[in-house]
């Protein structure tokens, strides 16, 4: 029989049959034998699923429970050890809410879920309620262990102790009666913009919205319900004319500019946060987009505005590129003794941190706006992006001036 190095011989290889006809006890001995590499202890875990030897057991258990091993290995122990009971009192224990990394967190409370661990049911409604996929995927999972195991009646007994003024445990019974094949349309009047998201995200029917929407009590519910039909349909009609039917409701930010909200509303809105105002998804459906201006063009006539003054602008650079890595909405021209400035891609928007005089008469002469430091200032609210990871409304000049690495 080959040996354990031969069937894994290095990251990303293994003969999965090979293993899985390996001897049980000399695999666990392998996945608990730390000289080895990770990645191999991690095949062998996988190659026990359903045969772990007695004679490791106890051995196994405490690979689990050392917070010192690697992460990746406790993690497949977790999901090939999700029976043993003896580990309920571990997995509770405070401690496990300190351990580090969306793994092991996840393992835990998955394998908690999996022992039909009620009192896990506050932390499943935490993790199904985080803005990232991985987490919200986690959760649905973990509510799924915790319906196959006690029956769905006995999970909403349950959720009847936590409290209904956390949002969280609000979107899991959502997402509970969902599940149930209720309907959960009387849920898009929920006043928090992410629960009414989650609802939202979950109807599938477009009849039970086109009736709604001739019913809705409120005019969140009504913008709610209009987007997800169109999420649904991809039919802007009906959507628009719940929008104009309802005068255009839009969030008002006092000293932002028509000409850049529209901007902004069309880069961000359609990959914004789920906690965003309903009024910024359906003024991005329902309003045209602006012209992009031709990049090419800004930058030339910004450097030769910037030449003509005197300012020996250097050829301009992206911001993807002046920070080595990442993406974003601008170029940066650097000019003079080291200063630098931004024009962004969205529009003919130009700017910078020392507020040079020379550098903006230059540039608005040649057709630019200049993004001072009061309007750069200008909060836009309910409109969340994703920032450095952060999920909260960003202020003009970082949108326009927007880098992601």
């Amino acid at each position: 029989m080959p040996s354990i190095h031969a069937l894994v011989p290095e990251v990303g290889r293994a003969d999965s049959d090979g293993l899985r006809s390996h001897d049980a006890e000399a695999l666990a001995d392998c996945v608990l034998d730390r000289a080895e590499p990770s990645w191999r202890r991690l095949a062998c875990a996988e190659a026990l699923h359903g045969r772990v030897p007695q004679t490791h057991l106890e051995a196994l258990l405490a690979c689990v429970r050392d917070p010192h091993d690697a992460h990746e290995v406790r993690v497949q122990l977790l999901d090939l050890l999700s029976d043993r009971e003896e580990l309920l009192p571990w997995l509770r224990h405070e401690d496990r809410q300190g351990e580090r990394g969306y793994r092991i967190e996840h393992a835990v409370l998955r394998t908690r879920t999996r022992l039909g661990d009620l009192t896990a049911l506050a932390a499943v409604a935490d993790l199904a309620f985080r803005p990232g996929w991985r987490d919200r995927m986690a959760g649905g999972e973990c509510l799924e262990s915790l319906v196959d195991r006690h029956g769905s009646a006995a999970v909403a007994a349950a959720l009847d102790g936590l409290d209904e003024a956390d949002p969280a445990v609000r979107a899991l019974r959502i997402r509970l009666r969902d599940r149930n094949g209720e309907d959960i349309t009387d849920s898009l009047t929920d006043p928090d913009p992410e629960v009414a998201y989650v609802t939202q995200d979950l109807i599938t029917d477009t009849d039970r919205l086109r009736a709604y929407l001739a019913e809705a009590p409120t005019v969140d519910a009504a913008l709610w319900a209009a987007y997800a039909l169109y999420r649904l349909t991809e039919d802007p009609a009906p959507t628009r004319a719940v929008y104009e039917a309802l005068g255009r409701p839009r969030v008002e930010v006092e000293g932002l500019d028509e000409d850049v909200r529209r901007a902004i509303v069309h880069e961000y809105v359609p990959y914004c946060e789920n906690g965003t105002d309903p009024r910024w998804r359906l003024e991005a459906i329902c309003t045209d987009p602006p012209a992009r201006p031709d990049q090419e063009d800004q930058l030339r006539r910004a450097t030769a505005a910037l030449t003509a003054a005197g300012l020996a602008p250097k050829p301009p650079v992206h911001c993807g590129e002046a920070h080595q890595q990442g993406d974003g909405t601008y170029h940066v021209i650097e000019y003079g003794a080291g200063k630098e400035l931004s024009i962004s891609t969205l529009g003919p928007w130009a700017g910078d941190f020392e507020g040079d005089a020379d550098a903006r008469a230059a540039l608005e002469s040649a057709g630019f706006h200049w993004m001072d430091a009061t309007t750069g200032a200008t909060r836009v609210s309910g409109l969340h992006v994703y920032y450095f990871g952060s999920r909260q409304p960003m202020d003009v000049h970082t949108l326009l001036y927007y880098w992601q690495d």
